[in-house]
């Protein structure tokens, strides 16, 4: 019997994939067992079930650090998940691990993001009665709210993946095993977050005025060099070497970009993500969240999903409410709480 395209493309897996990479026919498998598809492997399945899904579309519209953007250079949630898709591939495809369980888990990582970008996230960990956090939300997406509530049914290493790929201000690599995703290509859009992120958020920063050139540390820019690619390019690299060297016991990075990129990151948090300007559209933020938040819990009826049944009232309304879009926010916003500045006299 001959045999098929997925069955092919998973022998070929065998023999070209380093031995520390997760085979898709390895997988762990999805909750709901499913029929096995002629043309495409498991991790194949499940990338393509999120690129199809709303909350993927939806990320266009989702602010990465500033509210709602007029400038049309800045990054969204979509842009960014592009680019860390794109560097985690190259990571994964350098030491030969899995580039389709990589892109899943990429494209599926901010799948949870608030509106308003970081301001949005903080607020709604005030208001939810229940710990919220963007990568808990990503997974509750893919398990319990996409397809009106059946979920996308993903395997186990990419909602692994989705669920830990999130650091803050923690540590990288040097953390307790449990916090780690298990698979080594989780652990590569782990790291490519982080590469992505650190760099396009200095230029968007910079081109939002928040900080100039100047103001980055003079040693990093040293060490890194002055433009973005240049440092994706050696944060990558050191990526690469750095695992090639332990023997992909797991990833990591030298000790000098490790500390580098962790100040960088701190650079960001103290100057961009907690500067005065973003504090003050946290508060503008969080009074619209509130208010949206408080009208819906009493009017549930014209916006909150029927699903997941088992879940209160008040963690369905901030389900819909991370669902939003920026722009989505601010329009019901101004429908509910604002005169109807549009009538005609």
């Amino acid at each position: 019997m001959a045999l098929t395209v997925r069955q092919k493309t998973e022998t070929l897996e065998k023999e070209i994939l380093s031995e520390k990479a997760c085979l898709s026919s390895n997988t762990r498998g999805r909750e709901k067992e499913e029929k096995l598809h002629s043309l495409r492997t498991e991790y194949q399945r499940d990338r393509d079930r999120i690129i199809h899904c709303k909350s993927f579309r939806r990320l266009k519209h989702k602010t990465q650090v500033f509210i709602a953007p007029y400038g049309d250079h800045y990054r969204t949630r979509l842009t960014h998940t592009l680019e860390v898709s794109q560097i985690a591939r190259t990571i994964a495809k350098a030491l030969q691990l899995n580039e389709d369980l990589t892109e899943a888990i990429a494209l599926g990582h901010d799948l949870g993001h608030t509106p308003f970008g970081h301001a949005g996230e903080k607020s709604l960990k005030k208001i939810s009665p229940r710990r919220f956090s963007h990568y808990t939300q990503s997974l509750r997406v893919v398990e319990k709210l996409e397809y009106d509530g059946k979920g996308l049914n993903l395997t186990f290493e990419v909602r692994d993946g989705i669920l830990k790929h999130s650091k803050g201000r923690g540590k990288i690599f040097d953390v307790d095993k449990e916090e780690l995703p298990m698979t080594l290509e989780g652990q590569v859009v782990r790291v490519s977050d982080l590469i992505a992120y650190v760099n396009h958020d200095i230029d968007d920063a910079i081109r939002a005025g928040v900080i100039r050139e100047s103001d980055i540390p003079s040693h990093l820019v040293l060490s890194l060099g002055k433009y973005h690619a240049k440092r994706i390019d050696k944060m990558v690299w050191d990526v690469i070497d750095s695992t090639s060297r332990s023997g992909l016991k797991g990833l990591s990075l030298s000790s000098d970009m490790n500390s580098t990129i962790v100040e960088l990151r701190d650079f960001l948090y103290d100057k961009v993500y907690f500067s005065d300007q973003n504090l003050i559209q946290y508060e503008k933020v969080n009074k619209i969240l509130t208010d949206l938040y408080q009208y819906i819990l009493a009017h549930p009826d014209d916006y909150v999903k029927p699903f997941p049944e088992q879940d209160p009232l008040e963690i369905r309304v901030i389900d819909f409410i991370s669902g939003m879009t920026d722009l989505y926010a601010l329009n019901l916003y101004e429908k509910l709480f604002l005169p109807n500045h549009r009538t005609k006299f």
